[in-house]
């Protein structure tokens, strides 16, 4: 779905109260949202924890069948705790499943990534994530891919199919601070703001970032900036605040992160605060309502994103 030249995505319920996952909800989601014409269906990566929320490339290749045209993307995957080489397989199967609709957003991490918990030692983190895209890179563009790095080390290695999109999918950087902001602009293909992250520290980053892209004489209009927004739909204001700080405390085990980061209320307030987000830079909103998500998905399609 997009307005003028802002596009917006919707999350796909992914993270359940219930252990008990509810498939029906998905089901009935995944095609409603492209019927309403939302650009694209969107999952977040969180492998363990006591909070159930399904894993996110599997998730995608269930979107993948159920759909036909939005784009399928990740907000974004912790590359640095997964083998590039079995990613780099896996999310060429799902850009040829889905036939090229693929966006890999990926991202570092930050100092509560467990890394031991999956094998990986916690020195040297950004250069590993940056070998490990080139690790893709090479196996989604070549022939015979060749590694002589850091970490990894192969020669004359074949991997087919490759992704349906050519060169790759693109790779869309989350990234707060501004060594992360920079490697994006230098690296990235666009810059997706963390739904963690306020409207006024949206702002700043975005700021930042058009910076460095212009020191790397990229052109910021063709480079894709996105923002994850929480978002709670309730004339009454109260209870909406209410049950995001719920999900928070459940998800994330931080209530008092929904207040900050969060845009809830009626229509009018939700319009306007979007609109915020908009003038400090998104030209894509990530839209993800934590609760009620096809109630959300029918008005923000209806009554908030044609008044943004």
């Amino acid at each position: 779905m997009a307005i003028g030249n802002i596009s917006c995505g919707i999350a796909i319920p992914q993270s359940f109260a219930d252990p008990a996952i509810d498939i029906g909800v998905i089901r009935r989601f995944l095609p409603r949202a492209e019927a309403l014409g939302y650009e694209g269906l969107w999952v977040q990566e969180q492998i363990i924890g006591d909070s159930p929320i399904l894993e996110p490339v599997t998730l995608l290749t269930y979107a993948a069948a159920l759909t036909t045209t939005p784009h399928l993307g990740t907000s974004v995957l912790l590359t640095v705790i997964r083998n590039p080489v079995q990613l780099a397989k896996n999310l060429a199967s799902l850009d040829q499943l889905s036939r090229g609709r693929l966006i890999v957003g990926v991202g570092i991490g930050g100092p509560r990534v467990p890394e031991a918990v999956f094998g990986v030692s916690t020195e040297r983190r950004a250069a590993r994530f940056v070998e490990g895209l080139q690790v893709m890179k090479a196996l989604w563009t070549e022939p015979r891919a060749t590694m002589s790095g850091e970490f990894w080390r192969f020669e004359n290695v074949a991997m087919e199919p490759k992704p349906a999109q050519k060169p790759h999918p693109p790779l869309w950087f989350g990234a707060r601070d501004a060594i992360g902001l920079r490697r994006a602009a230098r690296l990235g293909d666009g810059w997706m703001g963390a739904g963690s992250a306020s409207s006024a520290d949206f702002a700043m980053q975005a700021d930042l970032l058009r910076r460095f892209l212009e020191e790397a004489k990229r052109d910021p209009q063709e480079f894709p900036i996105s923002k994850r927004v929480y978002i709670a739909l309730d004339d009454d204001r109260a209870r909406a605040e209410r049950r995001l700080r719920d999900w928070f405390g459940l998800r994330y085990k931080n209530a008092d992160m929904a207040s900050r980061v969060s845009i809830w209320g009626n229509r009018a307030e939700c319009i306007d605060k979007l609109g915020q987000v908009v003038r400090a830079g998104a030209r894509h909103l990530l839209l993800n309502p934590v609760f009620d998500e096809i109630e959300h998905l029918e008005l923000l399609a209806s009554e908030v994103i044609p008044k943004l």
